[in-house]
């Protein structure tokens, strides 16, 4: 078993598989960006149910996971693609302000 299919089973508490370095909140929040879409409902609604944090403070939480090496090592495939789109957001953010237009 891999390090991704480690984070995604639970064991029978339905806690996350610890890994060395992530509290468990972060295995968690890995886990969940991983399959959020099982979820019923908003992602904002299953951040809330699960988490009991609003969504800012999950993505706050999740922007300072992803600078973590543990997190990398953990699952690196789930990890630069969440990175990538969050520079991707920052570059668009970033034109828009400055009055450029993207590709």
């Amino acid at each position: 078993m891999d390090a991704a299919e480690s984070l995604a089973d639970s064991n029978g508490e339905g806690q996350a598989e610890p890994i060395e370095g992530l509290s468990p909140r972060e295995v968690e929040v890995l886990a969940f960006e991983r399959q959020w879409f099982r979820y019923a409902g908003a992602k904002e609604q299953a951040i809330r149910e699960k988490f009991g944090l609003s969504p800012t403070r999950y993505y706050q939480v999740l922007n300072q996971l992803l600078e973590k090496q543990e997190a990398l090592q953990a699952d690196p495939m789930l990890v630069k693609r969440l990175r990538k789109m969050r520079a991707a957001r920052q570059r668009t953010r970033s034109a828009r302000r400055l009055g450029i237009e993207l590709p």
